[in-house]
């Protein structure tokens, strides 16, 4: 039994970065906007950190630098790898254009909080929280709004526009009936931390060994790290015991010493299932996907976050006036798949060459394979003309179709907002 029915402009179903920048961006142009979020808070843990420079751009145009600087972030500013060989510089935001030659890392409740919290001061916005989006409203062939439960009251929320931005897992794109293309990946991620010293590395920094691939971010007081093992052998590595697992991280970092006793079961450890995928067709009639409900990253390059923001961006200011009329044709939603199109091929063209370059090579378990004494051509052609460090720097920090605020949500950053973001923010 339906408890309620309520009507909005555009009612969006998920509270990511998508969704909540999408949300911001509509209320500030004058559109009725309710985002449906089904958890309670958005204290998830191994979700991506990575703050891109443009999203550090577009959040000082819409006036919201100071707030997210003073969060404080981590700066990253270059990337490196190292192999057995030594260490190597892959990818320099030093030479990036614009005034954020950087990346940030801050845990990603806080950017979302940052965006909830101004999002709540426009009146034509609204965020509930617990509604767990069950289905989608329909009249005829065209998608009319959603059904939600919330608290176990059923209800509904009609809409000119639903926008999915629910992840890959995305209810509104599979009652759609949108058909998903996959890709195979050969990887999955195990999740876990561990404290770090003051005397550790900065930033983020890639391990490469013998069968081994680790990624370490720096969290301030810990490491973030996600071990890279072969799709499928979650249950081997269970097998063998959380001893050997210990030692293997030993044997790829050793000076992180003791530090590895912490993980003491593999309730220490999270698993990412990566999925790499994308809609052929991103809508139909009354219903658009963006973000991970309509391209699935891989995390190589950790840009998902960076494309869901961008995809949130081209939405709100393709869409705003036709939301603001009531009614928005399917020519509009096309026109937003087509604006992000090409970025979202090229990024996944890009992690599936990687996979088969880099990834694969990496995890082989073959015990007798060499270690890494000599670093690959590209990566010493690199070092020799560090200039060639920007070509991934400004794809990781900026992506392919970097995307600006519309004037219409544009808002300058208090003064003292202002002058704290630029104390707090420069190298």
């Amino acid at each position: 039994m339906v408890t309620s029915a309520a009507k909005t402009g555009c009612c969006i179903v998920g509270g990511g970065p998508a969704g909540l920048v999408l949300g911001l961006i509509l209320a500030r142009a004058g559109v009725p906007t309710t985002v449906l979020e089904k958890h309670g808070d958005f204290l998830r843990d191994f979700r991506g950190d990575t703050v891109h420079a443009s999203t550090l751009t577009l959040l000082d145009e819409l006036g919201l630098g100071g707030e997210f600087a003073a969060l404080p972030p981590r700066w990253v500013r270059k990337v490196q790898v190292q192999l057995d060989s030594g260490t190597y510089g892959v990818a320099d935001l030093t030479r990036l254009p614009g005034r954020h030659r950087h990346i940030a890392l801050v845990p990603q409740w806080d950017f979302l909080n940052v965006i909830a919290e101004a999002s709540r001061q426009e009146p034509d916005y609204e965020l509930i929280m617990t509604a767990d989006v069950t289905d989608l409203l329909w009249d005829g062939e065209r998608v009319t709004g959603v059904s939600y439960r919330q608290d176990g009251q059923d209800h509904h929320l009609e809409a000119d526009l639903v926008v999915g931005c629910d992840g890959r897992s995305s209810v509104v794109a599979e009652r759609t009936g949108l058909r998903l293309r996959t890709f195979g990946v050969p990887m999955d991620v195990l999740w876990f931390r561990l404290p770090r010293l003051a005397a550790d590395p900065e930033g983020v920094m890639g391990r490469i060994s013998r069968s081994n691939l680790l990624i370490m971010i720096d969290r301030g007081d810990y490491f973030q790290m996600g071990l890279v093992i072969r799709k499928g052998s979650t249950a081997t590595l269970r097998d063998h015991g959380i001893a050997a697992f210990r030692q293997r991280l030993l044997g790829l970092v050793p000076w992180l010493g003791d530090r590895v006793e912490l993980l003491q079961s593999f309730d220490d450890i999270s698993l990412l299932n990566v999925v790499l995928s994308r809609l052929p067709r991103w809508y139909r009639d009354g219903v658009l996907c963006i973000g991970d409900a309509a391209h699935a990253m891989s995390p190589v390059g950790g840009v998902g976050i960076n494309l869901a923001v961008q995809d949130a961006v081209a939405a709100g200011r393709i869409l705003a006036q036709s939301l603001r009329t009531g009614r928005v044709a399917t020519a509009s939603l096309r026109a937003v798949q087509r604006r992000r199109w090409l970025p979202t091929v090229f990024t996944q063209t890009f992690q599936r060459i990687a996979h088969r370059v880099v990834v694969v090579r990496s995890i082989a378990e073959d015990e007798a394979a060499p270690r890494l004494t000599t670093a690959p051509g590209a990566l010493r052609l690199m070092q020799r003309f560090p200039v060639l460090q920007a070509i991934p720097g400004y794809f990781l920090g900026i992506g392919l179709v970097p995307e600006h605020a519309p004037d219409f949500a544009r808002k300058q950053a208090s003064p003292r907002t202002a002058v704290r973001f630029s104390a707090q923010s420069q190298p």
